[in-house]
């Protein structure tokens, strides 16, 4: 059944706002479908996937589509590159005969044959950054699935039910889903169902979340009974899950800067039958209520404000949005909010700092930086913290996840443990003075 005509003004449309990158994508796709309801769940599908097409493809697109006269003309053919990539040119109607010879051309092009540069689609800098770290060679390797769409993986809820169960229930709906090798209670979901309207979403028996952030929430190791803090919580979803190992005992707290995103907590918590998880707002690292709680918590998780360049799969937008200076902002904000978060941390605590990151700045240098200021803390080799939650991966001192590797978003994780007895950074000696 072939898509109306009509879509395709709609999806240049929204590309026309997506491509000033002033928001995020999914934010923009996401009032455009609520400012035009008369379209349907197919309909919208379509524009989103092409819009995320023409985003992980857009130095490709552009060179090679950009040959009609003017804007209009090389915005059409942009929406055009992108629903055939997206749905197939088989599913366009009221295509003109150019159009169609326009779209066969394209796709005669072998694109295994384009400058590494070109073949990569990302931006001049991105793409150095990740050869001076990977190498040429990998780099595409990992630039080539970054440019796919990313698999759709849910964490079981262990408190309501187990993985076989699950497993058998969707594949009465009928959705075929299959074990993460590496997070315990993870599934890979083949396809991407809608699955809101499932009893078993709706019960807060599974929740959406990649496997690589599964992994980080094991890595923080919570027991039954203990403080925990989840120190940049966001929406939640590594929360939930470290609530979940905790079998909902002892004391989480969630603290975020963002109201606004804490609050899409609540439904998920409301579902989750957790009775042990606190969302708390802060102002920012040195918050009044984070001092209250210094030496006094057993594991700490800062799941970093980051780059993102281990999302592209699902924010392929990313990529476009950021630019250097912006890398070198983060890594300030980065080092500030795990010196901040380390204070909480009791002797022989646990401290794990982590980024859906895939650059060395904002992670290998963090830690290098975190350790050189705070002589109490030392690394934990992950291979042992692997070894110590059963998970079946082989890595050196830290977590590197990578998508060609793993199947994951690219995740960074450092675990840190706070010597018994030993005496505390100067900082915190400084800001114990201040108050």
């Amino acid at each position: 059944m072939r898509l109306p005509p009509a879509i395709l003004g709609n999806a240049e449309e929204v590309l026309r706002e997506i491509l000033r990158f002033m928001a995020p994508a999914d934010v923009t796709l996401s009032r455009y479908f609520k400012d035009h309801p008369r379209l349907g769940g197919r309909e919208r599908g379509a524009i989103a996937e092409c819009v995320y097409a023409i985003l992980r493809n857009k130095n490709f697109f552009t060179e090679f589509g950009g040959f009609g006269t003017g804007a209009s003309a090389t915005m059409r053919r942009l929406v055009l590159l992108g629903m055939a990539e997206a749905v197939g040119v088989e599913s366009l109607g009221g295509l003109s005969e150019d159009e169609n010879d326009f779209l066969a051309r394209i796709k005669e092009i072998d694109r295994s044959l384009l400058p590494p540069k070109k073949r990569a689609n990302l931006p001049d800098w991105l793409y150095d950054k990740f050869v001076a770290q990977y190498g040429e060679e990998e780099t595409l390797q990992l630039a080539a699935v970054l440019n796919t769409p990313a698999p759709l993986d849910l964490r079981v809820n262990t408190l309501k039910t187990d993985r076989e169960k699950v497993i058998a229930e969707l594949a009465t709906a009928p959705i075929v889903a299959e074990p993460t090798p590496y997070a315990p209670t993870g599934l890979r979901v083949l396809k991407k169902p809608a699955l809101q309207n499932l009893p078993l979403f709706k019960e807060g028996a599974i929740e959406v979340q990649d496997e690589g952030s599964q992994v980080l929430a094991q890595l923080l190791g919570a027991r039954r009974g203990e403080m925990v803090v989840d120190f940049c919580a966001g929406a939640g979803g590594k929360t939930l899950a470290i609530g979940a190992i905790m079998r909902s005992t002892g004391r989480l707290y969630a603290f975020d800067v963002s109201e606004k995103r804490l609050s899409k907590l609540k439904p998920r918590l409301a579902r989750s039958g957790l009775s042990n998880v606190h969302p708390v707002v802060i102002a920012h690292e040195r918050d009044a209520k984070v001092k209250r709680l210094a030496g006094k918590i057993d594991r700490v998780l800062v799941d970093a404000p980051c780059s993102g360049m281990g999302t592209l799969r699902r924010n392929p937008d990313v990529k476009w949005r950021q630019q250097p200076q912006d890398i070198v902002e983060l890594t300030e904000k980065q080092a500030s909010i795990l010196d901040g978060a380390s204070r909480l941390v009791k002797f022989g605590g646990r401290l794990v700092y982590a980024t859906c990151s895939l650059l060395d700045e904002e992670n290998d240098g963090i830690v290098a930086q975190f350790l050189a200021g705070h002589p109490d803390f030392e690394l934990v080799p992950m291979n042992k913290v692997l070894a110590e939650q059963r998970i079946p991966l082989e890595m050196g001192d830290t977590l590197k996840m990578l998508p060609h590797k793993h199947g994951t978003d690219g995740f960074f994780a450092a675990v840190f443990e706070r010597k018994a007895g030993a005496k505390p950074a100067k900082a915190d000696e400084a800001a114990e003075a201040d108050e």
